[in-house]
């Protein structure tokens, strides 16, 4: 029997307010434990939550990005439950009536555009962090992160594979950086999923038992965890065994998933309207001014490199992974109208250089005004390609323009035809064997030739050049 994996997100995005999303306190990464906190996020007696508008408005934002309807009336609820990091006893959340439902997002993988459904996305606070002692039986807890708002992202159970998954998170994380509510930061947990996979007979519409694969914190280590769940569950069903309905963890030093818990269902929480909040509000007119406020979104930015900018579909797709990188290149255009130079540039040397030295795009040495200088020399003739990369690495070292960089160290490239000219009379009096073997058949010797004038010239003769020289005087 063949089987399918049914396979649906919550995602999880850290909204990028200055303050919690019921009280005043920092949500500053990385301060000392304890020290972001209140007697609101603390869950002290008596205290009352007050909710922070930025974060509707944060909320409104994707919800827009992502085609959702938006309830003009939405409520919060209380999830109870008990963790050591939960001060409250419960976490402040909405069940019943959502701040939006109903949208899409669309990926692609292998050539093939999919659509993927989102149920609903709600806003909610995040609980505390506990860390355990490697050498003692002892937990420690960090409130600094209670109360620090998120909103999270259901999906349909539409993602059919792995790397469908690893397409749709890396749309989503895309999304909350382009309209600037998440640095998506997978790394310090601003960003990060549980996935529910399940399977079921290839062609059924009858959805399996599915576990649970909880705080993934890196888009390979998503897709390896549900490709083996996949296949574990896959290997029960075939013995005869059957799946149980759990939450389980991916190890990644052995590269398998473990049981953590069985799986809690929603009345387990037992969810009901938090009486210190009131209804949430929103009228058309805020919808609107939010949708006035929305940049070019990621789809609509690579759809205007095709068109625009005559750039293959996979250039497109990679400029405008992140909105930095796309405004990179706009702005190196803007200087040097080339595109396709550009992004060769920019997907080859740059980025080769920035993932090397495990840099991002805005701490890039060289700007984009620069680059494009530098790649006006190399198009007028003043440089070769190759002295090119060699003011490139100087730029990255020192931040300095390249025409600087061109002028002290004599980089200009030579045209004078005459001065090339006498450089290939020397070079083919001095190979008088490999002369004699072109000129018997063997003409791949050509390349042998430049290498020999450019070495001579120390790279700065004009490639062009030397090829016509050394293919009139070859020929004759």
């Amino acid at each position: 029997m063949e089987f399918e994996p049914v396979i649906g997100l919550e995602v999880h995005a850290q909204l990028k307010t200055r303050t919690k999303i019921f009280c005043n306190c920092s949500t500053e990464f990385g301060a000392p434990p304890n020290t972001h906190t209140c007697p609101v996020c603390l869950g002290m007696p008596g205290v009352l939550p007050v909710l922070n508008k930025k974060v509707v408005e944060y909320t409104l934002r994707m919800a827009l990005a992502t085609n959702c309807k938006i309830n003009r009336e939405s409520r919060f609820a209380r999830k109870n439950y008990f963790y050591p990091d939960l001060p409250k006893g419960y976490q402040i959340s909405q069940y019943e009536l959502p701040i939006a439902y109903g949208g899409y997002v669309d990926i692609e993988v292998n050539g093939t555009k999919n659509r993927i459904g989102i149920t609903r996305i709600h806003m909610e606070e995040d609980a505390g962090k506990l860390t355990h002692d490697p050498l003692r039986p002892v937990s420690k807890v960090d409130f600094n992160r209670t109360g620090v708002p998120l909103i999270e992202i259901v999906s349909e159970p539409d993602l059919k594979s792995p790397q469908a998954t690893g397409a749709y998170l890396r749309q989503l994380r895309s999304i909350v950086r382009y309209i600037g509510i998440s640095d998506g930061n997978l790394e310090e947990g601003s960003f990060r999923c549980d996935a529910n996979v399940s399977i079921r007979p290839k062609g059924s519409d009858t959805f399996g038992t599915r576990t649970e694969l909880k705080n993934i914190n890196s888009f390979k280590f998503v897709e390896k965890a549900l490709q083996y769940e996949i296949n574990r569950q896959m290997e029960i069903v075939q013995d005869g065994g059957p799946i149980i309905q759990e939450t389980r963890l991916w190890d990644t030093v052995n590269n398998r998933t473990t049981s953590m818990r069985s799986k809690e269902e929603a009345h387990d929480y037992r969810y009901f309207p938090d009486p210190d909040l009131l209804p949430l509000v929103i009228d058309d007119d805020w919808i609107e001014t939010v949708r006035k406020s929305l940049p070019e979104l990621p789809d609509q930015k690579k759809e205007r490199f095709i068109n625009v900018y005559d750039l293959p579909a996979y250039d497109a797709e990679v400029l405008t992974a992140s909105r930095e990188l796309a405004d990179y290149f706009e702005a190196c255009i803007n200087a040097f109208p080339k595109p396709k130079p550009v992004s060769n540039w920019l997907m080859g040397t740059l980025l080769g250089y920035l993932n090397a030295n495990q840099l991002t795009i805005e701490q890039s040495p060289i700007s984009a005004v620069h680059l494009a200088q530098l790649l006006e020399l190399a198009n007028s003739g003043v440089i070769s390609g190759k002295i090119a990369k060699t003011v490139f690495e100087d730029m990255a070292k020192s931040g300095r323009p390249p025409k600087e960089i061109v002028a002290q160290k004599g980089l200009v490239q030579v045209s004078d035809a005459a001065a090339i000219e006498e450089i290939v009379a020397k070079v083919l009096k001095n190979s008088a064997e490999e002369v004699a073997a072109y000129k018997n058949g063997k003409t791949k010797l050509l390349g042998f030739f430049v290498g020999r004038v450019m070495q001579e010239t120390k790279g700065k003769a004009n490639p062009r050049i030397v090829n016509e020289l050394l293919r009139k005087k070859l020929d004759s």
